[in-house]
């Protein structure tokens, strides 16, 4: 015989197997299987709004998650709505799953391609986002009044912002991503790339250091080897012409230069 506590505890547990992952999902079976059945025009609008409505806290709860990081909360509510609208369009019920485990990742996919195609992909300071933000938003209601692309001093004055932060809010606005090394410059029409028009490290720096260095070094040796050295290395004279001009064996200069190399190298890398 079941006792009242166990009964409780059983009620208690069917409810739990059959409660949303949401506590506030709303109930909308009925309302997509009649949007399925309906033809399109006012009465198939009017459900699908209904639906869009009853499930945009759970859009703006997506798309909470993704705050602190560059973006405004409105903007991503206004990108969380969209895949919501995304995912009811494109949701059949005939299917048997429930409309929320496709709607999360649908409404979650959209946040995420947002951010991938519309945000800096270097840090950006916070003043410059909201720069950015303010001026998109002046644009927008500009367009529509003045019928023409609003210039600096419209956007200043619409925003109250200063021209100065316009113009940096614009410059964030053409500055969401980085430039690739391989684009072709504009203008450009044999294939040059922004690469190809970039600096190099210069070998001759290298060498530059490494004179400097032995410098001193060369300034102690005897003034036979410094001179050997200087015929070699600079004059680009064979052992044999040195030994010639010097009236020494060919042998015994490449002794000399062998020791004079092998002493500054150790003298240098000491």
């Amino acid at each position: 015989m079941r006792t009242p506590a166990r009964t409780a505890r059983t009620a208690r547990t069917k409810q739990a197997t059959t409660r949303h992952p949401h506590d506030d999902a709303p109930d909308t079976e009925d309302a997509f299987r009649r949007l399925a059945a309906l033809p399109p025009g006012p009465e198939h609008d009017a459900v699908r709004a209904g639906i869009v409505e009853a499930w945009l806290p759970m859009a703006e709860r997506i798309a909470g998650r993704f705050r602190s990081r560059g973006e405004s909360f409105e903007d991503l509510r206004q990108v969380a709505a969209l895949g919501l609208v995304k995912a009811v369009d494109r949701y059949d019920p005939e299917r048997g799953n429930a409309f929320e485990s496709y709607a999360v990742p649908t409404v979650t996919g959209e946040i995420k391609r947002h951010f991938r195609d519309h945000l800096w992909t270097l840090h950006v300071p916070r003043r410059v986002q909201e720069l950015r933000n303010r001026v998109r938003v002046a644009c927008q209601e500009l367009s529509t009044t003045v019928g023409h692309r609003p210039g600096v001093t419209e956007i200043a004055e619409h925003a109250g912002m200063t021209e100065e932060e316009v113009r940096a809010g614009l410059e964030a606005l053409e500055s969401f991503s980085a430039l690739s090394l391989d684009a072709e410059l504009p203008g450009s029409d044999d294939g040059y790339s922004l690469g190809d028009s970039l600096g190099a490290p210069d070998p001759a720096l290298d060498t530059v250091v490494d004179r400097e260095a032995v410098k001193p070094r060369l300034a102690e040796l005897p003034e036979r080897e410094r001179t050997i050295l200087y015929l070699r290395f600079f004059g680009g004279m064979t052992q044999s012409r040195i030994a010639e001009q010097l009236g020494i064996s060919q042998m015994h200069v490449s002794r000399l230069i062998s020791r004079c190399c092998d002493r500054l190298r150790e003298q240098v890398l000491r």
